[in-house]
């Protein structure tokens, strides 16, 4: 038997005195007599004491409501739990009210474009700036503002600019193509929409004046359309649109709507799976302790730090990045590739910044050490103290690679989370050694288990992944459901009263976590969730293809498998091919392309017209087809040995040696 593995790293003492968590253990102490026997002790206490934990977290912050707080939490129950009863307050003010005093608050950096710094005073007067403007054009508490921006500054203040007013922000990345932006935009009904006029990626400029064209004419909702021009600083604002500058120009204090707890403050948006995206709809206070809790306490974001998280608008990571300003911490910001203009690009703008934080994709990191990235000189990233791989399960392999090219005072603190809560429910600690591909522990206030299929929590043994307690940055609705029952389906149908994430997770006795990826049918390329409703809404409207399905597959190896099956007559395959995939990237993004396009003879559903995704995706993973799906309720279950025989042939080639495969 061989011996366990040591450690990648170990916290110090100065480090475990430095750490915010320890300041928190300390003031518990003082402040109310607890004290605790280790992490894995506070993270008891903090589930089951869970409305003592979350007033601790309000008062240890030095929160402000603007009215009285008669309880922190109702009850326990999920969902409809009511946290902090009597609260008024405003995300956005708490955010300028902490961001740093001293340096910049914003580190902009972007291909094309100088690096800017924005200084916490100059962010409060661009914020107040325009949330005036949104005022004068009839903003008001509850409307939506759209947001069609890369990650760059204007974004950060679109988003606190609106949610000073107590309006409801809502964002999608320029890469995503026209009519993924409607399918979510044209939910929500906005009254004003900030675009930009386009982006560059991997040294391409890519103009979307005529997606704004294309966005206007669908949302007759907008009263008014602002314009960030990234490309062309000097072209006039298309018709009757105002730029970004004139709305920003004077300067002011920013005033801010105090607002009820659960108060909506953005929507973001789910993949997609089945028809068209969720919006998922977050409040002011739960996101603000919840931010406040996992960014200080658990993931040690202070005003020490440079936090850089790689991210689009469109993942929950962007809005996770922006709390780091609730910890007096300098955000820095990154629009471009992170492989531009070399593999290792991202790391060079990391250590271009001074990041001490830096968070970025799984996928990233394994791309990184498969084409052997240098992490040494001249690279300088010795302000560097978390490294923060997401998005996906990183293979044990990867952590070691991070370690080796890091060292050992670089903390690898992968953590899993969701755009369901906005947070991470799994990470690291300061209190807590590392192990390679084993995330540390649950984090604090995070009730979550391992069940097996009759819920019962399993310990060691790969189960469900549910949450027993509520948290606060739950959300507070899905948006056009007045009733709860989408809410209530999306969450709790399997296990009623019980939170179902959708995904695989091993809890050790140790409470460490290992997660092996989605439960569901969910894509997850490069840590973005994609729907695969979008893919089919894309590749089925061309004349030549009858039908698809495409899944997603994580690998033994830490890669991700996503082909997508077509049922077509074409004869000219490879002309299909680039067909379907210029269709992906105009009307999605180039991230939704797939790996591999295949011509199936049909695609297998059940008897009432579902499309077998689960089924096909265990069965690409090495299962038997009727283990995976009773015979009885598939439409033609022929086609489930079809597609076993493709992932057959499929093994068999990717274990060919690559002389035999060339």
């Amino acid at each position: 038997m061989s011996a366990p593995e040591s450690p990648l790293w170990r916290p110090t003492a100065d480090r475990q005195a430095r750490a915010t968590i320890t300041q928190f253990l300390a003031w518990l102490g003082s402040e109310h007599g607890l004290s605790f026997d280790g992490y894995q002790d506070l993270w008891q206490w903090s589930v089951d004491e869970l409305a003592a934990f979350w007033a601790s977290v309000w008062d240890f912050y030095g929160l402000r409501s603007a009215t009285l707080v008669s309880s922190p939490l109702g009850d326990r129950r999920m969902p409809g739990c009511e946290w902090f009863r009597g609260a008024t307050l405003n995300y956005a003010e708490h955010v300028l009210d902490r961001a740093p005093q001293d340096g910049p608050a914003i580190v902009s950096v972007g291909e094309g474009r100088r690096r800017l710094e924005i200084s916490t005073d100059e962010l409060r007067a661009r914020v107040g700036a325009l949330a005036r403007t949104l005022r004068d054009l009839g903003v008001e508490p509850g409307d939506r503002v759209a947001a069609y921006l890369p990650n760059v500054p204007e974004a950060v203040i679109g988003m606190l600019a609106t949610t000073s007013l107590g309006a409801i922000w809502a964002a999608c990345a320029p890469d995503f193509g026209t009519r993924s932006v409607i399918d979510r935009f044209v939910q929500i009904e906005p009254k004003v929409l900030l675009a930009a006029d386009g982006y560059c990626f991997n040294g391409i400029d890519h103009d979307r004046s005529a997606a704004i064209a294309d966005l206007k004419a669908a949302l007759p909702s907008l009263r008014a359309t602002i314009v960030v021009r990234l490309l062309d600083h000097d072209a006039p604002a298309p018709g009757g649109a105002l730029t970004f500058e004139e709305t920003t120009a004077a300067w002011s204090e920013p005033t801010f709507e105090q607002v009820p707890f659960d108060h909506p403050l953005w929507i973001l948006f789910s993949s997609g799976t089945t028809g068209l995206p969720k919006g998922i709809v977050h409040g002011h206070g739960g996101i603000l302790v919840e931010h406040l809790k996992s960014l200080g306490l658990c993931l040690d974001i202070g005003s020490r730090d440079r936090f850089l998280f790689y991210s689009s608008t469109s993942w929950m990571a962007w809005n996770y990045l922006i709390g780091g300003l609730l910890h007096g911490a300098t955000i820095v910001l990154y629009d471009g590739s992170p492989a531009h203009p070399s593999r290792g690009g991202l790391w060079e703008i990391g250590a271009a910044t001074g990041a001490t934080v830096l968070g970025m994709g799984s996928a990233y990191v394994i791309a990184c050490q498969k084409h052997g990235v240098e992490l040494g000189p001249p690279l300088e990233l010795g302000a560097l103290r978390t490294v923060i791989p997401t998005g996906s399960p990183l293979p044990p392999s990867g952590w070691r690679w991070l370690h080796d090219r890091l060292g050992g005072d670089v903390r690898i603190d992968s953590i899993c989370g969701g755009t369901d809560v906005c947070t991470a429910f799994f990470g690291g600690s300061e209190l807590l050694p590392v192990n390679a591909g084993e995330i540390s522990c649950r984090w604090l206030g995070v009730d979550a288990h391992a069940v097996d299929a009759d819920g019962e929590a399993v310990i060691g043994e790969l189960g469900e992944f549910v949450l027993t307690s509520p948290m606060p940055s739950m959300p507070i609705e899905l948006w056009n459901d007045p009733d709860g029952s989408r809410y209530r389906h999306a969450y709790f149908e399997t296990f009623p009263g019980v939170w179902r994430q959708g995904d695989w997770i091993t809890i050790s006795a140790t409470g460490a976590v290992t997660v092996a990826g989605r439960s569901d049918a969910t894509l997850n390329r490069g840590g973005v969730r994609i729907g695969s409703a979008e893919i089919y809404s894309a590749v089925e409207r061309l004349p030549d293809i009858a039908d698809s399905l495409v899944v997603g597959v994580e690998l033994d190896d830490g890669g991700y498998y996503m082909p997508l099956f077509v049922v077509s007559e074409c004869e000219d395959l490879e002309a299909l091919r680039t067909t379907v995939r210029a269709a992906i990237r105009q009307e999605l993004s180039p991230r939704h392309l797939p790996d591999e396009i295949v011509v199936a003879p049909a695609i297998p559903r059940t008897l009432t017209g579902k499309k077998l995704e689960v089924p096909v995706k265990r069965i690409l993973e090495g299962r038997e087809p009727e283990r995976v799906a009773a015979a009885g309720s598939v439409d033609r279950p022929d086609l489930l040995l079809w597609f076993a025989r493709f992932a057959s042939e499929r093994r068999e080639r990717r274990a060919e040696p690559a002389e035999t495969r060339g």
